[in-house]
């Protein structure tokens, strides 16, 4: 079975411009911005002929790809999609206390850590068990040949190390903006990175 994943992060919200994170919990819409970025990503791909489209449950991906689905293509919400959960600190102004306090849960996940989280919030372990049976229900198709996935920015992290058969202490290899492509071949034994962090569409 071969099979083309088109995996994009959702488009800029207030919340991103503002530098404050958002999390599992935070279901925010996207802003202007947001919503100009679906518009350039759907004139860049509007001629790809996807098979099915598979977002979270949260709004700022469908809206995202929105005018994908609206041409009739079929889609699916996978709470194995969702964002990485911070808990406590979802939604909270970034302060001089909260900022230590990531670099420090950073440092622990870098350092090989991958059960610490935050008060409320979901581990990259956690976050794994999720996004591998995500991954199950995309892969159980094997008629979909070309699929757009729209998620969010840690969990497209730890998606892309799970594809590549990274340990998810490489999470930090894979940057990304709002609403950039990485495009992944699966050849019907392991997956490869064909684009990556791809904004060519962003004028």
């Amino acid at each position: 079975m071969q099979k083309t994943l088109y995996i994009v992060r959702h488009g800029q919200t207030d919340l991103n411009k503002q530098g404050i994170v958002q999390g599992r919990g935070r279901d925010t819409d996207l802003n202007d911005e947001g919503r100009n970025q679906a518009r350039q990503f759907y004139e860049a791909y509007k001629g790809v002929a996807f098979d099915k489209i598979y977002i979270s449950m949260l709004k700022r991906t469908q809206q995202s790809i929105q005018p994908f689905i609206d041409m009739g293509i079929p889609f699916e919400k996978l709470a194995g999609l969702d964002e990485l959960a911070w808990g406590i600190h979802e939604g909270q102004p970034a302060t001089p206390e909260t900022k230590a306090a990531f670099l420090d849960l950073m440092r622990n996940w870098l350092d090989g850590n991958l059960d610490e989280k935050f008060e409320g919030g979901e581990s990259p372990n956690e976050v794994k068990v999720r996004q591998l049976e995500a991954l199950d229900v995309i892969m159980s198709h094997p008629e979909e040949k070309t699929v757009l996935v729209c998620m969010h920015g840690r969990a497209l992290r730890l998606l892309m190390c799970i594809l590549t058969e990274q340990p998810l202490t490489q999470m930090d290899a894979f940057p990304h903006q709002n609403l950039v492509l990485y495009k992944v071949v699966y050849d019907g034994s392991k997956f490869t990175i064909a684009e990556a962090n791809n904004a060519l569409h962003l004028k």
